[in-house]
């Protein structure tokens, strides 16, 4: 029997509803939260990324400011730029895209953002908080797979995890968020002896080791949940053949493109899994639904506001 699919989508349109109520609460009291985007230089894929987040602000009623500073900015003139939004009262949330041009030292970047405004969740003083399990900021992507995993009605008290990679961005705060959850957590890694049966001992796997369709079938214990973080463009016409031979679909819109966004589990394990998120409309929705969350919890916890009850559970 297939996998359930969890559909970001429309988990993403429930956390939009809900932040609707959130955001008129906070405009009866003289507030409107808003987001600044700094976009540094040209890179096409960053302009998409921020194109998406202002899209996303519009679409609630949030304020947005989009900061576009040259390619050739230095560190120093970059922590300047945000130590004024830092200084902005209509500022709650500010997004530095990344990557960063190679002359500009991004932690210096992410760490110059004010921890109250770190709508990223990539702040060491955010982090932190995080490990000691006190409210913060929590970086948008794990926050989205909770959410996803959470609404979904998955047991999380007492099941077996494994979260593949061990990134900043997404497997340490993904790790920590899971054993907040109860869960029993093992955090695996390129150089993890004996991966895929560490793996596939889990009832839960977060896949997000960035490495396109590395998890075939043998890796899931069959009935797993199979959560794919994994954002991987592939344009060998070989490579889809291989990945996508039960799903000639795919192929066609492979062939009729030349590239095609795959994730990190490979589509076979729909047939093993018992719930699975698809890429795309999986884990990507939620990592933007929750940056808007995030920046909403900024605005109120900026005025010491507390959330409306439907929504206290995201707080």
């Amino acid at each position: 029997m297939a996998a359930r699919i969890l559909n970001g989508n429309a988990i993403r349109d429930q956390i939009y509803d809900e932040l609707a109520g959130e955001i008129a609460s906070l405009a009866a009291a003289g507030v409107r939260p808003g987001l600044a985007a700094v976009l540094v230089g040209e890179n096409p894929a960053s302009k998409l990324y921020v194109n998406s987040k202002i899209a996303a602000c519009k679409k609630l009623g949030l304020a947005s400011f989009l900061v576009t500073p040259p390619a050739s900015i230095t560190t120093s003139e970059l922590l300047g730029v945000v130590g004024e939004l830092n200084r902005r009262d209509d500022v709650d949330g500010i997004l530095v895209q990344m990557p960063l041009p190679s002359q500009v030292d991004a932690k210096r970047i992410l760490e110059g953002v004010d921890p109250a405004k770190d709508v990223d969740g990539f702040h060491p003083l955010n982090v932190g908080k995080l490990v000691a399990g006190r409210p913060t900021l929590v970086a948008c992507t794990p926050a989205g797979v909770m959410e996803i995993l959470r609404r979904s009605n998955i047991p999380l008290e007492g099941a077996n995890a494994v979260v593949m990679g061990r990134s900043d961005i997404v497997g340490k705060p993904m790790a920590l968020l899971l054993i907040h959850a109860n869960a029993t957590v093992t955090v695996s890694h390129s150089k993890t002896r004996d991966l895929k049966e560490t793996v596939r001992r889990a009832d839960i796997v977060v896949a997000a080791m960035g490495r396109a369709a590395m998890v075939t079938p043998d890796y899931i214990r069959p009935g797993a949940t199979v959560i794919d973080v994994g954002q991987n463009v592939i344009t060998d016409r070989a490579e889809a053949e291989r990945i996508f031979a039960n799903f000639p679909e795919k192929l066609e819109a492979f062939r009729a493109k030349g590239s095609l966004l795959v994730g990190d589990v490979h589509p076979d394990v729909v047939d093993t899994a018992g719930a699975f998120t698809p890429v795309p409309g999986g884990v990507g929705p939620l990592t933007i639904a929750m940056l808007m969350s995030n920046t909403v919890k900024a605005a109120r916890m900026r005025r010491g506001t507390r959330a409306p009850a439907a929504s206290a559970s995201r707080s």
